[in-house]
């Protein structure tokens, strides 16, 4: 009895080992098999806002002219997005691309992929912001590895760029969306002579903390010469004098409506148009 157990027991390991094999050159494919939608695995490019801010600055440091393209909420349109990214490229004068946040729809790993690749094709450095969608499940995370800080801020000839995380429902009130304190420490900036403050989610919308809207206008008056505000998010484009004290606030649509903005910033000011492509 015990010979014929010991042949059982041997015939089911050697039965075991044929199985795990196929298994295993399943596993060693890693292409074939994602591990989870939000395993924050990052495939391409990480690091990418920090190392085209160095670009930017250092390229338009001594112009006193600049012209960007404003995009946002490209999420699931990755056709119009392309699109958008050929119709920025064949323009031929942009300096720099700021895309407002929500790049996908569920924020997961792939998502943030797909559309990394696609800006990727910008020929000039681009900047990209923190969505609400982008924070769903580990999406921050992502965000963070392949981006950077939420909360960033630029030079690009003499405009200081303070770029925010507004997203203010997506977290637990345990610390300030958006974070006044990081608005206020630009206050008195000597290193630029005006300020243009760009966000996802604009005052007085959904997402915004608008228990301090009031504090948060103060705050950007205060900037350095604020020329305007941008932001994406409810899927329109609009301008408005939101606060009625003369600086307007300006929201980009969803790559599905195929637009973007253009502005020019000089010495005078700025001048925007709106783009269809």
């Amino acid at each position: 009895m015990e010979r014929i157990i010991h042949h059982f027991t041997s015939g089911k390991a050697r039965i075991g080992r044929w199985l795990l094999f196929p298994a295993l050159l399943l596993l060693a494919s890693c292409d074939l098999i994602d591990v989870h939608p939000y395993d924050g695995n990052i495939d391409v490019d990480t690091g990418i806002n920090a190392r085209n801010i160095a670009r930017i600055e250092e390229t338009l440091k001594d112009r006193t002219q600049i012209r960007f393209a404003f995009i946002s909420d490209t999420q699931r349109w990755y056709d119009e997005t392309e699109d958008e990214v050929a119709s920025i490229n064949a323009r031929g004068d942009i300096d720099f691309v700021i895309h407002g946040g929500d790049l996908t729809d569920f924020a997961v790993t792939k998502e943030f992929e797909w559309q990394q690749k696609i800006l990727n094709k910008l020929t000039m450095p681009y900047v990209v912001l923190l969505g609400n969608h982008d924070c769903i499940g580990s999406g921050k995370e992502v965000y963070r590895c392949m981006f950077g800080n939420e909360n960033f801020s630029f030079l690009a000839g003499p405009t200081r760029f303070i770029c925010l995380d507004t997203n203010a429902l997506e977290y637990d009130f345990s610390n300030p969306v958006p974070d006044l304190g990081f608005i206020e420490s630009f206050r008195g900036d000597t290193s630029c002579k005006n300020t243009i403050v760009v966000m996802h989610v604009g005052p007085f919308n959904d997402e915004f903390n608008n228990n301090v809207a009031k504090a948060f206008e103060y705050e950007i008056l205060m900037l350095t010469n604020p020329l305007c505000c941008l932001y994406g998010h409810s899927h329109a484009t609009e301008a408005h004098d939101l606060y009625g004290d003369g600086l307007m606030y300006y929201q980009i649509t969803c790559a599905s409506d195929r637009q973007y903005y253009v502005f020019t910033v000089d010495e005078n000011g700025y001048t925007y148009e709106t783009i269809n492509y």
